[in-house]
């Protein structure tokens, strides 16, 4: 099973605009935590990491191209969490 620090992905407004040609992709549990805190006025301290909520080996074969699906979807404290195949991470703030 992958550890967490090993996933990169992008938390909102991360990757968006990609002119200057610099993207920062952070492990999966800050990008979570933070994802979520931000749409939720949640402290992210208050959020498990992210294999709390979702299977890491699953996310790994999506981030890696291996898997079926085009995105995973999660919850986290309540709110629907998405991510891509390309490590973008949403979330659904209802």
């Amino acid at each position: 099973m992958p550890a967490s620090e090993d996933l990169y992905v992008l938390a909102p407004g991360e990757g968006e605009d990609e002119s200057d040609g610099w993207v920062s992709p952070r492990p999966i549990d800050g990008a979570v935590r933070t994802a979520v805190a931000d749409a939720t006025d949640t402290d992210p301290d208050e959020i498990d990491e992210a294999e709390s909520y979702v299977d890491l080996e699953a996310v790994a074969a999506l981030l890696d191209g291996d898997g079926e699906e085009e995105s995973l979807t999660f919850t986290v404290e309540g709110h629907e969490v998405t991510i891509d195949g390309g490590g973008h991470v949403t979330v659904d703030p209802e």
